[in-house]
């Protein structure tokens, strides 16, 4: 697996901001469901504070996602490549 690192430190990309927009979820009500404060879903989702793997799990159960759909190693493909992508399939 390839590992994106800056100054020795492994990146950890994740989509939660994508998420709550596209479900109307405020950071609060996201904080509340999973318990952790508010300001440890804005942590998250600069990429400041990485989860443990049981917050990781219970952000990706609140939204109904394989866990893979929300944190990744890799940078995530974007949302406008994504569509033209599977445009381009459906032509």
């Amino acid at each position: 697996m390839i590992r994106y690192q800056l100054r020795g430190v492994t990146i950890l990309y994740n989509r939660i901001a994508l998420f709550r927009a596209e479900r109307g979820v405020s950071r609060r009500d996201l904080a509340e469901a999973v318990g952790v404060n508010n300001q440890t879903i804005g942590y998250l989702e600069r990429g400041d504070y990485k989860p443990s793997l049981e917050l990781a799990m219970k952000i990706a159960a609140f939204f109904g996602v394989p866990i893979e759909l929300l944190f990744s190693f890799r940078p995530f493909e974007s949302v406008a490549d994504t569509l033209r992508r599977a445009a381009a399939v459906g032509e």
